[in-house]
């Protein structure tokens, strides 16, 4: 295992698959992730507008780096349906050395 630094998980959740398909694939072709899980039939329960909600929703986790954690959220939030979306960047402390080297090989490093 290796310090996992500069890298982050961020978590985004969606409507419905379509839309994490849609998103996941912009992020993807930018290079702005190396990779995006989406995990269907995600059941949210939340406050919104002083009442309690809930929803179906599908959870996107993408895993980029620091350098790009601008980038990436300017381009969820761009392209997201909801008024208030989901970005919560999660630092993992540790990864395997040969996932590291990948995950971080898969990005193109912008400045923030």
């Amino acid at each position: 295992m290796k310090p996992a630094r500069g890298c982050r998980m961020v978590l985004v959740t969606a409507p419905d698959l379509k839309t994490g398909r849609r998103i996941a694939q912009l992020a993807l072709d930018a290079r702005l992730a190396a990779c995006v899980n989406l995990v269907p039939g995600l059941e949210s329960h939340y406050w919104w507008r002083g009442k309690i909600e809930q929803g179906a929703e599908a959870l996107m986790i993408f895993k980029t780096t620091t350098r790009n954690l601008v980038a990436l959220e300017k381009l969820v939030l761009k392209n997201h349906p909801y008024d208030t979306a989901e970005f919560v960047a999660l630092v993992p402390n540790e990864v395997t050395e040969r996932y590291l080297k990948w995950w971080t090989g898969q990005v193109r490093h912008r400045s923030a």
